[in-house]
């Protein structure tokens, strides 16, 4: 009977281990051979090189951005699925009542209401690119014999619907509008002035949250005393109606409330780009350099492509020109954005203007359901939100609407905890909602365009977010233009759009936009040009863009290793890309060296301290105790002053970083307290030391900052879920901090691997335009979104150790070719 057992489970095991290998062989793509589908015109080949970047060939443009649309599904298929129920927010169909503030959130925005009506407003050739990469998608799904990946297997109610369209035009649009949102977003920190106004004064706050080095706040309003004038805040006794935003706590609710507060977020969503003008390089043509600093996810936000079309027409007879590009496509968009034709590359920074603005609306204190406006009192607009939960029955969410835009107070429960919900709401004016944002269609074009004039001019559809675009050609031109719109303020409004504004005052209002001409633009007469998310406007410019600037730490490193050299080759611009000099580390560096402490460990680390070079290198025990006491420095004299809870709220992404530096350097004993900034300094020291030997054990010559600043690329939602955060997760050790050209920026506040890096380059490319085919690129996970495939993480040691792949329209070497055919 046991050898029976024995066998008959052996058995099973077998069956078991083979259909789970059938079904992981399944779940990969089809990458060679021959495919016939619905809704081809003709014959398209798509080849993938041995740099991995998959190459369409089409006989129409239509037919490119057919196969582009199935390849995107053939590979990320959960990813596209995913990003859609964020941007429909419909999240809790599938994880619960955790996400429903994310799905409130998104339903008030309305996202996908914005983008059906700038769908409508675009022109037809728009229209049918949208129409016809959107049927790629759809004809994976249904003609298509790949299996699934196991993420709709997990999530139950995740797997598409019968005949339901898995993608739509519209979803390009909204996918549009949410990278403008996790970009170009700024009522957090209208939001974390409001909220730190609660507790101190408007000098403190300009101390804590200080304007661009040299330069003073651009409103004089004593914004504490207007605050309290208007009686904004909520108090002990007030009601409201935050019961029904409460989920319980769990890993889904933990992502869903880390998206909440990325959104309206644009601090430290960086990037660097830089141009060299024929004079400074050896070739003696451009050479043009590119690193956006995103989150890090696996699989990764972008996709290599290169895209082959002759010229057509639409079927309205509008012309489409040549298809020659390639680089690095969104997963949800029909067109490269960011990389090459064969006549100009171009490369993107967030410029970081201010295009949301927050408005407290007064409410009529007998008929709730008004608001007061300049002319009087009138009535909020309101629609009705259905959100499928699942595990419960539906939750009905009240969406309400001024004239400046949605009331976010109804669906961010830390701002219905912060006002007086009975008097005010706030409600949000960002420009990217508007009716005739193009975006989609600027980067159509863009891929059409032979040089920079020609890029130019199509990205003078570019909406939001905007971008410092940096261009050069082959014909030696280099150029910066910012690109997009960004809104006009009276000369009366005295709050510059730094904190949330009387909504009834008129003055507030917006009055129209810039004009694309007037954008910034930098015509390269340095011989080069450099972008780093910095003021890149000049002192006389005489319009207003923002006043929260990054800090110029990566840009003036930048300019110093542009200026090393005479002139640059690509070997030069990879060892810029990868740089990891902390100026903003070696500042706080002298206020360390003169601790003082009786730490068992304390003459140990400060032996390494001492040998200190500015670098934050992965292998080295320096960075890691800098990186933590300055973490223990913030806690120590920004929670004391703020309160905790309030610094919890408001601390990680945002680091407060130019704060704790003047603070420092004044000695300001208001804020270190009655033990001085040496005190705070001495505890913060040994606190660090405490926590890295908890850690990392003992021995301070054992410390290493990279096993600690782990280059996380998390998976959504799985990243939050222990027994399978390994499996989905791709993580590599890693060099940098937040200032450093080679960035590696981390939420502190996080319970869990708080110095981990979660936002870094998420591509770096380098163009060589007096040969293209020399140009180079490199990501931190692959190409393929599917996680049993050796191609989800194959890129991640290369991207850690600096490496790049050739980005080639004419590689060597064909790795795969497969050939679709009209059924």
């Amino acid at each position: 009977m046991v050898r029976k057992a024995l066998l008959i489970l052996s058995a099973l095991t077998l069956l078991v281990l083979g259909a789970t290998g059938i079904y992981v062989w399944r779940t990969l793509p089809q990458l060679d051979g021959e495919m016939k589908l619905h809704g081809l015109r003709a014959q398209v080949q798509i080849r993938r090189d041995s740099s991995d970047v998959t190459h369409i060939q089409a006989q129409s443009p239509q037919d490119v951005w057919f196969a582009l649309g199935l390849v995107h599904a053939q590979e990320r298929s959960w990813q596209l699925s995913f990003n859609r129920r964020v941007m429909h927010g419909t999240l809790s169909e599938i994880l619960g009542p955790a996400t429903l503030e994310t799905d409130r959130l998104l339903r008030t925005l309305d996202i996908m209401g914005a983008a059906r009506r700038q769908y409508a407003a675009l022109p037809k050739v728009a229209q049918e690119a949208l129409q016809r990469y959107s049927d790629g998608i759809n004809a994976f799904h249904q003609q298509s014999t790949q299996a699934l990946p196991p993420e709709f297997h997990a999530l139950v109610g995740s797997k598409p619907r019968g005949d339901d369209p898995v993608w739509t035009p519209q979803d390009s649009v909204g996918w549009a509008l949410m990278m403008a949102l996790d970009l170009g977003g700024n009522w957090g920190a209208e939001m974390a002035r409001l909220s730190l106004l609660q507790t101190l004064n408007t000098h403190a706050l300009w101390q804590l949250m200080p304007p661009y080095p040299g330069e003073k706040p651009l409103s004089s309003v004593d914004l504490a005393e207007l605050y309290r004038g208007l009686g904004v805040y909520r108090t002990a006794t007030a009601t409201g109606s935050t019961a029904d935003h409460v989920v319980p706590e769990s890993a889904w609710a933990r992502w869903s409330q880390d998206l909440v507060n990325q959104m309206g977020e644009a601090g430290g969503k960086g990037s660097n780009n830089w141009a060299l003008a024929g004079n400074r390089t050896i070739s003696g043509l451009p050479l043009l350099a590119n690193d956006p600093h995103l989150g890090l996810s696996a699989p990764a936000i972008w996709y290599f492509a290169s895209l082959q079309a002759p010229a057509g027409q639409a079927t309205d007879g509008t012309p489409i020109g040549r298809l020659q590009v390639m680089g690095a496509t969104l997963p949800g968009l029909p067109f490269v954005v960011l990389g090459r034709t064969e006549g100009v590359a171009w490369a993107f920074t967030n410029t970081g203007p201010d295009v949301q603005d927050l408005y407290l609306e007064r409410i009529h204190p007998e008929h709730p359901t008004h608001y007061q406006t300049p002319q009087g009192w009138k009535e909020f607009e309101t629609r009705q939100e259905t959100i499928r939960v699942k595990g419960q029955a539906d939750v009905m969410h009240t969406v309400r609407r001024t004239r400046h835009g949605p009331v976010i107070s109804d669906a961010v429960a830390s701002t219905i905890e912060l006002i007086d919900s009975r008097r005010f709401a706030i409600a949000l004016r960002w420009s990217a909602l508007d009716d005739d944002n193009r975006t989609v269609l600027g980067g159509l074009l863009a891929n059409q365009a032979h040089d920079v004039d020609g890029l130019f001019a199509a990205f003078a559809h570019h909406h939001s977010p905007m971008q410092s675009a940096i261009a050069a050609d082959t014909r030696g031109t280099i150029r910066m233009r910012a690109i997009g719109r960004v809104p006009v303020r009276h000369p009366a409004n005295d709050l510059r759009g730094l904190a949330p504004a009387p909504g009834w005052d008129a003055r507030y209002d917006w009055q129209g936009e810039l004009a694309y001409q007037d954008n910034p633009q930098d015509l390269g007469d340095k011989g080069w040009i450099a972008t780093a998310n910095q003021r890149i406007t000049e002192p006389d410019y005489p319009h207003h863009l923002t006043q929260d600037w990054i800090l110029p730490y990566r840009q003036d490193r930048i300019v110093q290793g542009l200026a090393s050299k005479e002139r640059h080759d690509m070997a030069s611009l990879q060892d810029l890309q990868n740089d990891v000099y902390s100026a903003a580390m070696l500042r706080l560096w002298l206020h360390l060296l003169k601790v003082k402490s009786n730490h068992p460990l304390a003459e140990s680390a400060m032996a390494v301290l001492k040998h200190f070079d500015g670098r934050m290198l992965a292998d080295q025990a320096a960075p890691l105790i800098g990186a933590v006491w300055v973490d223990e420095l913030a806690r120590g004299i920004i929670a004391a002053k703020i309160g905790s809870a309030k610094f919890k709220a408001l601390y990680g992404k945002r680091d407060f970083r130019a704060g704790i530096e003047g603070i420092l350097e004044r000695n300001d004993n208001d804020w270190c307290g009655p033990s001085g900034c040496s005190g705070v300094t001495q505890k913060a020291f040994e606190q660090a030391l405490d926590r890295i030997t908890a850690w990392q054990g003992p021995r301070v010559t054992d410390w290493q900052w990279g096993r600690t600043h782990m280059a996380r690329s998390m998976h959504r939602p799985f990243d939050k879920v222990d027994a399978l955060s390994s499996l989905f997760n791709v993580e590599r050790p890693s060099s940098g901090d937040n200032y450093t050209v080679n960035v590696g920026q981390y939420h502190a506040s996080e319970v869990i691997a708080p110095f981990a890096n979660r936002h870094a380059a998420s591509l770096r490319a380098i163009y060589d335009l007096s040969d293209l085919e020399r140009s180079v690129f490199i990501y931190q996970t692959g190409q393929s979104g599917l996680v049993f495939s050796p191609r989800y993480r194959d890129m991640a040691d290369e991207w850690a150790q600096g490496r790049y792949r050739a980005l080639q329209f004419r590689p060597d070497l064909w790795r795969h070719e497969l050939k679709l055919q009209p059924h």
